[in-house]
């Protein structure tokens, strides 16, 4: 009888690649405890810039978290997973996008100490979602409120999203217009960042931005002959072409006569003409369009001393309906007074090489422009994205209702609270909400590092002031002191920290389930490490 052997059986394709068991976890929680500290060292007021040159040598320099994060072109698929917490926070909030990176890598880090005392998974992600709904109610315990007319606390929140960002040298400027942007285009307690235009241009300094009560478009007049400057300006916004449209189908019409050639040409101007009467006769003396204005339109309306501007972009044609109070009217013959809008002046101004129009002076618009300015293009982009941290908090604090002081206070307490909430468990999960108090703690650690303190002193420190009630106690970057964060004007909107949390845990808590990778067969060998996980230097 012949003896029958063991066949090895294969499953999946040659050259997949697999990491099984606590290979698996090691390799994913090393990803993003690399992708935190690669934007560790951007956080808090003395924080550093990261330099990111493309392919083709653009660069960027910014220490903002989410921006760095997607400029890196990662591919580890467990740190794409980090860089989405990033992008979640900056969509939910707009601020905090590094916290919350570095609280990921941090839980991840501790999670797998435990890993190795053998605390299994599924005991560390249960622990660590207690430990994140306490961290929920301790928040909404020590927050405070605000309101819209609170505004110094507002213009606070705003110059500490701007601290240690290229914008810092004016933030108490930059938050001052942010604050009143906001203030104007809050309509009955709803706000939509969408009505506050941030316009940016080289030239001048960062002193120079400033707030325009209307828009400001990036187009010209469309006729060299129209007046530069408009005051009491009254507005017509039109979806609609003023020129001959072509017709859908091709046609071919046959003259015999020059006489009937003319009679084309006179009564296309004819048709044109009736165009700019109905604008003229209406009263209106600015007219944008979201399409073409022809030559000859231009003409007449330009003879009639009207400042008209074409092909303007449809976000913003919104925008200037907001802040004149004029309707977009597709169809030209529906045009009347009353869709006409208001403003104070329509100019066209040169801004370095390019022509811009104001349309400004508008009576409580409810869309207004920011216009950044800097001396380099690098400097303006930067104080773009703080901006928009700024905007981002203001719009969150005021959504909510709620806030929080800043420079490590609030960790600290929610790390002690929960470290007297694990004194009550009695299962292993209290191991994992210890591991998730001491997460925490590393907002001031870094905040600490970064300002070049010695962490283990500040940390004591802190300890000490949070035992004692001090619950605002937070790390001042500019000396080896603590500070009280709230009598110091560091301020954070309480969804940025809610979210961080939640965004860092779920992530956290994902990775840590994961016990299985397989690498497609698609992925060339060259980038298949002998590990068998994707090569991570492909990352930075």
């Amino acid at each position: 009888m012949a003896q029958t052997q063991n066949q090895p059986i294969f499953i999946l394709a040659e050259n997949t690649q697999r990491n099984k068991g606590r290979d698996a976890q090691r390799n994913n929680i090393m990803a993003a405890k690399l992708v935190a500290e690669t934007v560790r060292t951007t956080l808090g007021p003395k924080g550093m810039d990261k330099m990111l040159v493309d392919s083709v040598g653009d660069i960027v320099v910014t220490n903002d978290g989410v921006t760095i994060l997607e400029e890196m072109q990662i591919e580890h698929p467990a740190a794409k997973m980090i860089v989405e917490v990033a992008k979640t926070q900056e969509d939910e909030v707009g601020d905090g996008t590094t916290t919350a990176v570095i609280l990921a890598g941090e839980l991840l880090k501790n999670a797998e100490a435990l890993l190795d005392m053998e605390v299994h998974p599924t005991v560390i992600t249960k622990g660590y979602a207690m430990a994140a709904e306490k961290a929920m109610s301790i928040l909404n315990k020590i927050c405070e409120k605000i309101s819209k007319d609170d505004v110094d606390l507002l213009k606070k929140i705003a110059a500490t999203a701007m601290t240690g960002k290229g914008a810092e040298s004016a933030k108490e400027l930059l938050a001052d217009l942010a604050v009143k942007a906001v203030k104007q285009v809050l309509e009955n307690g709803s706000l939509d960042l969408e009505d506050i235009k941030l316009e940016k241009k080289v030239g001048g300094g960062i002193e120079d931005s400033e707030l325009i009560q209307g828009i400001v478009l990036d187009k010209d007049r469309s006729h060299p002959g129209m007046p530069k400057t408009m005051k009491n300006a009254k507005i017509a916004l039109l979806d609609v072409a003023l020129e001959i449209k072509n017709t859908e189908t091709d046609a071919k019409i046959q003259v015999s006569d020059p006489t009937q050639l003319q009679l084309f040409i006179d009564q296309e101007e004819k048709i044109l003409k009736d165009m700019a009467d109905k604008v003229i006769k209406l009263g209106a003396n600015v007219l944008f369009t979201q399409k073409g204005i022809d030559d000859l339109v231009a003409h007449f309306l330009a003879k009639a001393g009207i400042y008209a501007s074409k092909r303007i972009k449809k976000s913003d044609m919104e925008k200037l309906a907001k802040a004149t109070g004029a309707k977009i009217i597709s169809k030209l013959s529906d045009l009347s007074q009353e869709d006409l809008g208001k403003a104070g002046t329509v100019e066209e101004i040169k801004i370095g090489n390019e022509q811009m129009t104001y349309v400004k002076d508008c009576v409580n618009p409810k869309a207004v422009t920011i216009l950044v300015k800097g001396g380099t293009e690098h400097v303006v982009d930067e104080i773009e994205r703080a901006m928009k941290d700024a905007l981002g908090d203001i719009a969150a604090a005021l959504k909510i209702g709620k806030i929080v002081a800043g420079a490590g206070s609030t960790e600290m307490e929610i790390s002690r609270q929960l470290r007297d909430y694990a004194t009550k468990l009695s299962g292993r999960e209290q191991l994992a909400v210890l591991a998730f108090a001491d997460a925490l703690e590393i907002i001031p650690r870094t905040l600490a590092e970064n300002a070049g303190l010695d962490p283990i002193d500040v940390l004591t420190e802190l300890k000490v002031e949070h035992d004692k009630g001090n619950k605002w106690a937070g790390v001042d970057a500019n000396s080896s002191k603590i500070m009280d964060a709230w009598k110091s004007g560091v301020i954070e909107p309480l969804k940025t920290k809610t979210q961080a949390i939640k965004s860092a845990t779920e992530v956290a808590e994902l990775l840590l389930r994961i016990d299985d990778v397989i690498a497609a067969s698609g992925l060339s060998k060259d980038r298949m490490p002998p590990g068998g996980m994707p090569d991570m230097s492909g990352m930075m």
